[in-house]
């Protein structure tokens, strides 16, 4: 088994603990608030909201090139210092049968002017002698990942009580 790591950093203007709060503890509440036109549904399907859990996020149909669902497993996850790990057990876009997981380590740190930067170090697990586009996943994923944060971004800023 192959080990590929990526890392990537994100800078989103909005609070560490809020874009903490958002993208970790209230997932299922906010994500398809923010995200409607995207994700259907977040949901825990087993376990409590700590290490262990395991949590199933729906997307609208059509909206994610194949993608209907991932299921996701908490790993680990520390509120005092906004540092969250999941790994990504099933997914049905996976049309690759060389990965095995994904697990992505996120760390919100506080920027001078008052937001955020997410470090993001993903590791892909890939299976066997498979092999995977490396650039190809941190293009493609890293520009998801970014949109995703953007519109989190403009959500806060266009609710700055929320």
């Amino acid at each position: 088994m192959g080990v590929i790591t990526l890392e990537n950093e994100f800078l989103v203007a909005v609070s560490p603990a809020k874009l903490f709060k958002a993208y970790c503890l209230d997932t299922d509440a906010l994500m398809p608030k923010i995200l409607p036109e995207y994700i259907k549904s977040s949901e825990i399907i087993e376990g409590n909201g700590g290490p262990g859990t395991v949590r199933k996020i729906t997307f609208v149909e059509g909206k994610w090139k194949g993608l209907n669902y991932v299921k996701q497993k908490i790993e680990a996850i520390d509120e005092e210092n906004f540092t969250y790990s999941f790994s990504v057990i099933e997914a049905d876009v996976w049309k690759f049968a060389e990965v095995e997981k994904v697990i992505y380590e996120n760390k919100f740190v506080p920027t001078p002017e008052g937001g955020s930067i997410c470090k993001r170090t993903s590791t892909y697990h890939i299976k066997g002698d498979g092999e995977i586009n490396k650039d190809k996943i941190k293009d493609v994923y890293g520009k998801k990942t970014q949109a995703l944060f953007k519109v989190v971004e403009a959500y806060f800023l266009a609710n700055p009580d929320a």
